[in-house]
């Protein structure tokens, strides 16, 4: 029987846990101080609940941050000193230099792997094999409804009012997209990550009236040829805004720890 941690209990972490099989158990929830009562009353005293990774009992065979990029600051240098295999969904946070390096000096140091989970996206691999012979152009399009677009630094630059067809309302970096549009970087960061880094992927940010569902769209070139992916990402039932493929990419790794044969 394998265990994990969960880095966060929100409703991908809920998720998770439900489909967990059943050769595998969730052990510890790390969760802030302010959520912690609530959490124990609804997961029961079979799993232990903790604020701070000093207070851990039982070391998991793998922890999982669903946190956010704050709780994945906040804790992932702890859980690498203790040598706890860490993967992370909020992958922005690696536009962070000195935050990614030190994550980085950690984990060799304790002897442990980073795993930096797909989420929303598809193709990661392929992107990721390609960029070992040569990428030329990766690019990355964000397409969804104006009305997920309010409330971000799309406001200064679209005029919701009179938004009749697809508009391309930001071209630039995966970093500087990752800065303005921080809700949106954890996709970018990905894809950049796997590819031609953070300062080559190109971005593109489109508010469409059309829509019902976003789109990802990817387009990379190189030495192999070229990739091309477009897909509509569904939300979670319980939440709107969160991607159910980043929720089943978090439950695949931990279903790989107990796999022979992994793909």
């Amino acid at each position: 029987m394998k265990s994990v941690m969960f880095i966060g209990y929100g409703s991908m972490a809920r998720k998770v846990h439900e489909m967990l099989p059943n050769n595998i158990v969730l052990s510890t929830v790390l969760v802030s101080h302010r959520s912690a009562e609530r959490i124990k009353a609804e997961i029961g005293e079979s799993i232990e609940v903790i604020t701070s990774i000093d207070d851990l009992v039982k070391v998991p065979d793998l922890a999982i941050e669903m946190s956010g990029q704050d709780g994945l600051k906040e804790h992932a240098i702890k859980i690498l000193q203790k040598s706890i295999p860490l993967g992370i969904v909020s992958v922005g946070a690696f536009t962070d230099e000195n935050f990614a390096v030190s994550l980085a000096d950690t984990a060799e140091a304790s002897g442990v792997k980073i795993h930096i989970l797909a989420g929303a996206v598809a193709g990661i691999d392929g992107i990721n094999a390609a960029s070992l012979a040569g990428l030329s152009d990766v690019v990355y399009q964000g397409r969804k409804h104006p009305s997920s677009w309010q409330g971000s630094y799309a406001d200064q630059l679209i005029d919701y009012d009179n938004l009749a067809e697809p508009t391309v309302f930001f071209t630039g970096t995966a970093r500087e997209a990752a800065a303005l549009f921080p809700d949106n970087s954890n996709v970018a960061a990905t894809i950049a990550l796997a590819g031609v880094g953070l300062d080559d992927t190109i971005v593109e940010l489109i508010a469409d009236p059309t829509l019902e569902h976003n789109i990802h769209h990817i387009t990379a070139e190189g030495v192999f040829g070229k990739l091309e992916i477009s897909m509509t990402g569904l939300p979670l039932a319980e939440n709107p805004k969160t991607s159910s493929l980043a929720a089943f990419s978090a439950l695949r790794l931990c279903c790989q720890i107990d796999q022979v044969i992994q793909i």
